[in-house]
């Protein structure tokens, strides 16, 4: 891992849904003073969470202990948080509906092509 990599901020997947934030802070605390944890509740959201750390050296810690780590069933993914990843990210409905702008376009430019050779004057022999 490069040293840029490491940051105070973890992602965590796979969280039970049923987890609480009292739940990770009893379960991260463990490793250092923390700053935050959010949870997600969204659809799109639910079974992952942020926790922020007060301390880089202590985000480490716990990514170390608690990649894998069984919690209510679920193993624990644990990662650090990657801002510019995530703002890129489409959803897959978005993903859907750039495929089909896509397809139509390709669609259009194939007719145009087909009525663009069909006009074409033909070499006599």
């Amino acid at each position: 891992m490069r040293p840029n990599e490491a940051n105070r901020i973890l992602f965590v997947r796979n969280l039970p849904f049923q987890a609480t934030s009292e739940d990770l802070y009893d379960l991260f605390g463990k490793y250092g003073a923390i700053r935050q944890i959010r949870i997600g509740n969204s659809s799109s959201t639910k079974g992952t969470g942020f926790v922020v750390y007060e301390d880089v050296y202590d985000a480490r810690s716990a990514l170390d202990g608690l990649s894998g780590f069984n919690i209510m069933g679920r193993y624990l993914i644990v990662l650090y948080h990657k801002p510019g990843q995530q703002a890129h990210k489409m959803s897959m409905r978005q993903r859907e509906e750039e495929l089909s702008r896509q397809r139509a376009r390709l669609d259009q430019l194939k007719a145009e092509a087909a009525k663009a050779k069909s006009a074409a004057p033909t070499k006599a022999s």
